[in-house]
């Protein structure tokens, strides 16, 4: 097992956590789900929640911010200054939803939404680099952007984070990925959600998590009562499926063993906002 041991680049996306009325009870599922070993909650940590696999944090587990908000995975990106970043946030048409704070000795963070409304998070890494583990069993592989603003989420990222957008060439769908300044390989995406007729009244960044064998993984989190919301199908990038836990909260799951076809190709690589 592949274990990070320094700070992500910036832009990847370093961490996820949800945020729920009952972290000890998604705790349970996620832990039945994907075999994590899920510690803490206690008052020193405002009841938050660390997820490991082999002994290598994965994800976060936390109680809403405030009563009556959905329940939410959040999408965290890495940064070399919070409050540079906020800055960039704010230029760039978005706006503050919990402003850059320290997390005791572990990072620097704050969360912001997007021009669109789409919430997600930054991360300044000082003890705490984000997720030892990605890409495996268990572990947040993907995430990326549901929107019903496409054009306008792409200059937003690409301003903020300096992402140049790579654009696939594909006529069922508009899907850009999301590559960081200096880097070849893209670290998410955004959908445009209007191609399917589909877009959400709140756009929201969707976090995919690997599941080998992801037929199992369905009936599994079913049993757990969690809801299937997007049935398991194949495609070139492997079987996927969307899901709400028993607690709201949207994820997605991703067998990438099972890749079937080709995927798209790109039609069209866009400078960043900085290039």
């Amino acid at each position: 097992m592949p274990v990070r041991e320094e700070a992500w680049p910036p832009g990847t996306p370093c961490w996820v956590d949800c945020q729920v009325d009952d972290p000890a009870k998604a705790g349970e599922f996620y832990a039945a789900l994907f075999d994590w070993d899920v510690q803490g909650g206690g008052e020193d940590t405002g009841g938050y929640l660390m997820a490991f696999r082999d002994g290598q944090p994965v994800a976060g587990i936390g109680p809403k911010p405030e009563a009556g908000v959905p329940s939410v995975w959040t999408t965290y990106f890495a940064v070399l200054d919070a409050d540079a970043s906020a800055e960039a946030v704010t230029a760039a048409g978005g706006r503050m939803l919990v402003p850059p704070f320290d997390v005791m000795e572990f990072g620097r963070m704050f969360v912001a939404a997007d021009s669109a409304g789409a919430p997600f998070a930054v991360w300044e890494a000082r003890a705490h680099n984000g997720a030892a583990v990605h890409s495996e069993h268990g572990a947040y592989t993907w995430n990326d952007l549901h929107t019903g603003d496409y054009d306008a989420a792409k200059a937003f990222y690409a301003s903020v984070f300096g992402f140049t957008c790579a654009e696939f060439d594909d006529a069922t769908m508009r899907y850009a990925t999301l590559v960081p300044p200096g880097r070849t390989d893209p670290v998410g995406g955004i959908n445009d959600d209007t191609a399917n007729g589909a877009a959400p009244e709140q756009p929201y960044w969707l976090t995919w998590f690997q599941f080998d064998g992801l037929d199992d993984g369905l009936r599994r989190a079913s049993e757990l009562g969690a809801t299937v919301l997007m049935p398991a199908q194949d495609g070139p990038f492997g079987r996927m499926a969307v899901l709400a836990a028993p607690q709201g909260e949207l994820f997605a799951l991703l067998d990438p063993s099972r890749m079937t076809g080709e995927p798209p190709a790109i039609k069209d690589r866009a400078e960043s906002a900085d290039g």
